[in-house]
């Protein structure tokens, strides 16, 4: 007797199936191509988590560099001089602060500029 695995395989293909809910055509009702659909999705979704990362950094710098410029300084500038000052924020908190909190961010912006003034005498 041949054995096929019936449940199981069944279970498997089902679980694709259902996973390839809301895709178009023939990608959401056959397993054939579910499965190759899905398996792309997974790639996508794996790359993207990372790449997720990179667009958001790059948008925060985007975000303090519109802002410093404003305040007559530039985004490395500005950055050398909050290291320099020992400011620990990060790149999401200075960018949240420079689009909805101008005052906290001109106090952050004359921080650097002092903490440039001092580096440079030091020099």
């Amino acid at each position: 007797m041949r054995v096929t695995n019936a449940p199981a395989s069944r279970k498997r293909r089902k679980r694709v199936l259902k996973a390839a809910k809301g895709f178009r055509m023939r990608r959401s009702k056959l397993y054939r191509y579910a499965s190759d659909a899905i398996d792309h999705g997974l790639q996508y979704a794996y790359r993207d988590r990372r790449n997720r990362k990179r667009d958001f950094r790059a948008l925060w710098q985007v975000r303090i560099n519109a802002a410093a410029r404003a305040a007559g300084l530039t985004y490395s500038r500005l950055m050398e001089g909050l290291k320099a000052a020992q400011v620990a924020l990060d790149r999401k908190i200075l960018a949240d602060l420079a689009a909805t909190d101008t005052a906290a961010f001109e106090e952050l912006v004359r921080i650097a500029q002092s903490a440039l003034k001092t580096k440079a005498a030091k020099a």
